[in-house]
Parts: C-alpha cells; structure tokens; sequence
C-alpha cells in the first residue's frame, strides 16, 4: 500500500529536499505540505497548506485540512532557527544571552514542534509502522558538549530531544507501531549554516539534497527500538 506523509517546514532548505524526494518516490501517494509560504495550491499527489508553528491556533487549524480518513505513514518536523537576518545570533557567552531572543528559539525549536506533535500524532497511522521525525541537533547533546557557548539554540534542542522521548512513551501504550525520533541532518549548506560554513571542511558541507537522502535512509531502517532516540544522518545513535 502507498504510503501518505506530510512535511512541516516544507519551505525550508531541508524541509523542500525532503518533499521533492517524497514526491520522486513511487511508494509515496500523497504529501501534505505545512509552511509559512504556500508557493502552489499542489496537485494530486502534492496538497499545500499554511501553518505558523509560532501560533497554537495557526496549527491546530491546519489540521483542518486533513481528511478526517487519512492517516499519515511519516510526519516529518523540519522547522528550526539557529540565527536571522536581524538580531539572533548564537551566544558566544554568558552576557550575550537575551531573554527576548531566548524565548524566541525556544518557540520555534521547541514549543512550536512539540504543538505540531499535540495535533498531528492522532493523524498517525496506527495499523502499520508510522515515523514521527524531527529535526534536532548533535549539539543538544549535554554529553558531548564540550565548548559551551549557543545557549539558546542547544538548549532548545535538547529540550525538544526530551519532549521526542516523552512522546515516544506516551504513545507506544496506544500506538505501539509508531516510531518518534529526533534526526540530525549533518552541516546542510543553508541560510541556517551560512554564517559558519567557513569552518566546515568542504567534505562535511552537505547539500540539502544529500542530507534529506541519507534521512530518509535512516527512517527506511527504523524499527521499533529506535523510538525516543536522537540519530545522525548517517545511522549513529546520539547519546543524551
């Protein structure tokens, strides 16, 4: 049976690798689409709706536009903010922090994702393995965390890697075929990443197009055990 999936942040640099990748896919009948910008009304295989996932009511109101029969095989998060064109920017200390600024990454990489998860996992298919994935980072790792600095953004992740790991308990006990996760893409060259691409060798600088290939390598071999866990691009489980 051909799967149905739905992207949110499907304008994004990885968000959009993701979708054009879905839609190439065969095995794939239809992807929803959530962002900010609808750049098309879609076609049959392709349906495109707005969601600000900084407004709780913006998402719950997408949900609208699903058909109440449909369940979806995979949601994929792909929203996120390390840095815009105006005045956030990682911290490099302690008197950088900004509690404005801080609450703002805290809303997009956090609390926005966790809404998407409160309205959409009832959308889950619940007969066959379904995926929940989120884009996180290997820098909200408090193990690995060796240079300090970013406070709001490896916070906001590591936040959001431990709302995936309550979400993956709460609902094994009423869907136990699905799979939440949180995945680290690698260093995508993005307007995310541009700021820092100079100290990223060439060979560890991946096109959105490569990165959203090898994620959905990773969510092709997901099983059962895997829920609740932070994975890297390449199969390798971050630790916590």
């Amino acid at each position: 049976m051909k799967k149905i999936v739905a992207v949110i942040g499907s304008s994004g640099a990885i968000g959009n690798a993701i979708s054009n990748r879905l839609l190439e896919d065969d095995s794939v009948e239809t992807i929803y689409k959530f962002s900010r910008s609808q750049k098309s009304e879609g076609n049959q295989k392709e349906k495109n709706f707005f969601i600000d996932i900084e407004d709780e009511n913006s998402i719950k109101k997408s949900t609208e536009n699903i058909p109440e029969d449909i369940k979806f095989d995979m949601i994929f998060v792909a929203t996120g903010i390390l840095h815009n064109d105006d005045d956030i920017f990682p911290e490099k200390s302690i008197k950088d922090i900004n509690a404005d600024k801080l609450k703002r990454v805290l809303s997009i990489n956090t609390i926005g994702p966790t809404l998407v998860g409160k309205y959409f996992i009832p959308y889950l298919n619940n007969k066959n393995k379904s995926i929940f994935a989120f884009l996180s980072a290997r820098v909200g790792s408090i193990s690995e965390n060796k240079l300090g600095g970013w406070y709001s953004y490896r916070s906001s992740k590591t936040a959001l890697n431990q709302i995936i790991k309550n979400f993956s308990i709460e609902i094994k006990r009423t869907n136990p075929n699905a799979i939440f996760v949180g995945l680290q893409p690698g260093t995508v060259s993005s307007f995310l990443s541009k700021p820092f691409e100079k100290n990223v060798k060439s060979e560890n600088l991946f096109t959105p197009d490569f990165s959203a290939s090898k994620l959905l390598e990773v969510i092709n071999n997901l099983e059962s055990k895997d829920t609740g866990k932070l994975i890297a691009w390449n199969g390798e489980e971050i630790q916590p």
